[in-house]
């Protein structure tokens, strides 16, 4: 992997392609990343014809939403990545507070990177990776937020900014998010800066004291959620009393 370790972000670096309609902005940020495209790429779409979610699940991408991807090359070494998931949390929950009016219901993040309203899903983020055959790594972040409408049969609750009392737009979302992101990676500092990024994750988490469950793929455990260690995993003391560290799982909220 070919590292800058000078590679502080700030807003000039970016660039935005903004599509009418696309089958998944990752697939059009993995493809850019594969033709050689330096990356700092957004791509965002009006409609997404194949959107998914994390685990292959499909993700519903009627227009009106919020569809955006972000292509980073050589983020950060390897051994720092584990902590990228909690810096999007951050600058997703930025971007969504910013433009939610006062009376609305709170905003937090549900580890990992979930970003709740009145403990109502509204956004999810699907980080995917791949090694290219020039020895660079694609890192996509791909981001979708309930702007005007939302699931019709959710697995869980759902809400929208629209349902919040926000008027805001996907394109004026975008703003925020764009903005976001380049200041909490900037902080971020290709792994270097988590401990920063870890304290303000904390903040906006939610359940954290509280009894919670976790689904792994061969189990399900409960216990209380205690918080998340400095590389971003989450903290879950059982009912023997030992505290177990979960690299990644479905949390569900009592």
């Amino acid at each position: 992997m070919a590292f800058d370790m000078n590679s502080r972000k700030s807003l000039a670096d970016f660039r935005h392609d903004a599509l009418s309609e696309t089958s998944s902005t990752n697939s059009v940020c993995l493809e850019r990343a594969r033709s050689g495209d330096p990356g700092n790429l957004w791509v965002t779409a009006e409609r997404q014809t194949g959107g998914r979610g994390r685990r292959g699940r499909p993700w519903v991408s009627e227009p009106g939403n919020l569809y955006a991807s972000l292509l980073l090359i050589d983020p950060a070494p390897m051994e720092r990545l584990g902590s990228l998931p909690l810096a999007v949390a951050v600058a997703v929950h930025q971007a969504v507070r910013a433009v939610l009016p006062l009376a609305a219901e709170p905003a937090e993040i549900k580890w990992p990177n979930d970003i709740l309203i009145g403990r109502k899903k509204t956004c999810g983020i699907l980080i995917e990776g791949e090694a290219l055959p020039d020895g660079r790594y694609a890192l996509v972040i791909g981001i979708g937020i309930n702007v005007t409408t939302m699931p019709d049969n959710p697995m869980y609750p759902v809400t929208s900014l629209r349902q919040q009392g926000s008027m805001v737009s996907a394109e004026e979302l975008f703003a925020h998010l764009y903005a976001a992101m380049a200041e909490v990676l900037a902080a971020w500092n290709n792994g270097k800066g988590v401990r920063e990024v870890t304290a303000r994750w904390r903040e906006a988490a939610c359940g954290i004291g509280e009894k919670i469950t976790v689904n792994l793929p061969d189990r399900s455990i409960l216990g209380q959620f205690v918080g998340i260690d400095d590389n971003g995993l989450l903290m879950l003391e059982t009912d023997d009393g030992k505290t177990m560290p979960i690299a990644a799982g479905d949390v569900f909220l009592k």
